[in-house]
């Protein structure tokens, strides 16, 4: 049992958006959905100018308001503190979508990747259409990764949610998250809070941390430090 966490450092962190291609291509997430994503802002007048890059995610909350709003508990707390779902317990009410504070949670309101359905060229008489390739390659998905259905659905059926899952299927053999992995700054780190000896834990005692939301009581497991 562990009880696993993410500290990403905003000093290292350069704003490339690594974390939110390699997390679409690991875990086959439809075009609009972004499990991995950023906000950033801009504030002051010139000179005195600051600008914020924060890579965001789910946060696998402790007190997680999406898995107490589920009323099927299709959202639901793993043993390592991971928040996941079952997408064959799901209802899709939206529950979840409402409660969760944070914005990561998605609706498959139709088929996903519908793109790769689509019986138009791109370039009518010079390119094949997008159904085409599909079947001429025999993948429902051209760049699908077979590895996400070990632990989930590899492509999430119309009807259903869709998060961050903190890359559970890589976690169950023993690999980091992909965003961590992908991440060319190396600005993020996971581990588990509840060994004194994580890289983890000597990160959020050496520089401090802030996390999204905190005044909620919603206690986030992702940290950041090092903000400018």
């Amino acid at each position: 049992m562990a009880n696993y966490a993410m500290v990403i450092d905003l000093h290292k962190c350069v704003g490339c958006g690594a974390c939110a291609i390699t997390c679409k291509n690991e875990n086959n997430v439809p075009e609009g959905f972004y499990w991995a994503n950023y906000v950033h802002k801009t504030t002051g007048t010139f000179p005195n100018v600051r600008y914020q890059f924060i890579p965001t995610l789910c946060n696998h909350c402790e007190n997680a308001p999406c898995v107490k709003a589920c009323p099927v508990q299709a959202m639901y707390k793993d043993e390592n503190g991971l928040t996941l779902h079952d997408p064959e317990k799901c209802i899709g009410c939206k529950a979840c979508i409402i409660a969760d504070p944070y914005g990561v949670i998605y609706f498959n309101k139709k088929e996903p990747h519908q793109f790769w359905r689509n019986n138009e060229p791109v370039i009518p008489g010079a390119t094949a259409t997008a159904k085409e390739v599909t079947e001429k390659i025999g993948e429902q998905v051209p760049y699908y990764n077979p590895a996400r259905a070990t632990t989930y659905a590899g492509i999430r059926p119309k009807g259903i949610v869709e998060k961050c899952s903190l890359c559970d299927h890589r976690i169950k053999e023993g690999e980091e998250p992909y965003c961590v992995a992908s991440c060319p700054a190396e600005a993020r780190t996971f581990g588990d809070l509840d060994d004194p000896g994580s890289k983890v834990n000597y990160l959020l005692q050496k520089y401090g941390y802030f996390r999204l939301r905190e005044e909620l009581g919603t206690k986030p497991k992702v940290y950041y430090i090092r903000q400018y």
